[in-house]
């Protein structure tokens, strides 16, 4: 079963080149010429969104430098989005403020139509300026980096909860050393929706390594409940990715199965079969509503 994802990161990266051209493809897909407002391309992303939902989309996925939290009165947001348009430079500050509201709004719409929204932050993009020029964005020149930025997540996500509208989340950092910190945040805003509602996301890009996912599941197994986890995604457009998933299985099974030969696990293999079969399957099937 494929099902389509919703990934509005162009709407969002204001500061990024190409912004304008895409609000214009925005604009068109919901009918209209342009779009003269920050408020005017929440609606056009909810319309869209509906759109996906309608196709069987149950998830989307937000790829951003790093985690900003600059709430605003609309009228500011807008204002940075209007000077964008007509081709002024912004501030950083201009950028957040537009970047969460709109950011703050589909998390609202998620949480409305039950879409898991996913983060994956803590990269550093076209590190290679020659390259960049003959390849473009996106073309593998890229690095892990180093994003302080749990307090606006844990602010991001303390907003949301105020008003009962925080959705299903799932977060990854390409930076390894965040997965404590990202899991005790999470924990903060776990609720009785489903089991495991705020997921600490699997081992992702450069961290796909058994290296990698080992340390994901400790962290999580420690300040977290291993057993809720949705396991692995696929990182690529390629179909012999997938066999990824059968390499996590592998170190998954071995990881709990080291576990309970130190003692530190109990040996009851019925309790071992519905963990291991939920982090393979059961999990993701119900997190993300697949029958």
């Amino acid at each position: 079963m494929v099902r389509p994802s919703f990934r509005p990161d162009k709407a969002i990266n204001i500061t990024k080149d190409g912004f304008v051209e895409y609000i214009g493809k925005l604009a068109a897909s919901v009918g209209k010429e342009t779009l003269s407002s920050a408020q005017e391309v929440c609606d056009a992303l909810n319309e869209r969104l509906d759109f996906f939902k309608a196709h069987g989309c149950k998830a989307s996925d937000h790829g951003i430098d790093y985690v900003m939290f600059r709430p605003c009165p609309i009228e500011e947001a807008d204002e940075a989005f209007r000077k964008v348009m007509a081709g002024e430079k912004i501030t950083k500050e201009e950028a957040e403020k537009y970047q969460t509201t709109i950011l703050l709004s589909l998390a609202r719409k998620y949480h409305k139509e039950n879409v898991v929204m996913e983060i994956h932050y803590s990269c550093t993009r076209n590190i290679n300026e020659r390259m960049f020029k003959i390849e473009g964005p996106d073309t593998g020149f890229d690095m892990i980096a180093k994003s302080n930025c749990y307090d606006e997540l844990a602010a991001l996500f303390s907003e949301l909860d105020k008003t009962n509208e925080l959705p299903k989340t799932i977060v990854f950092s390409l930076d390894h050393n965040d997965f404590n910190q990202i899991t005790t945040c999470l924990g903060a805003f776990q609720s009785d929706e489903v089991p495991g509602k705020m997921q600490l996301g699997a081992a992702w890009w450069f961290l796909d390594t058994r290296d990698g996912m080992e340390e994901q599941m400790r962290s999580l197994a420690n300040l977290g409940v291993l057993g809720n986890f949705v396991g692995m995604l696929t990182d690529s457009r390629s179909f012999l990715s997938y066999t990824r998933h059968d390499y996590f299985r592998r170190i998954a099974c071995n990881l709990i199965g080291k576990w309970v030969e130190d003692g530190e696990y109990p040996n009851h293999e019925k309790s071992l079969k519905k963990i291991v079969e939920g982090i393979c399957y059961n999990n993701a099937s119900r997190y993300f509503g697949i029958n």
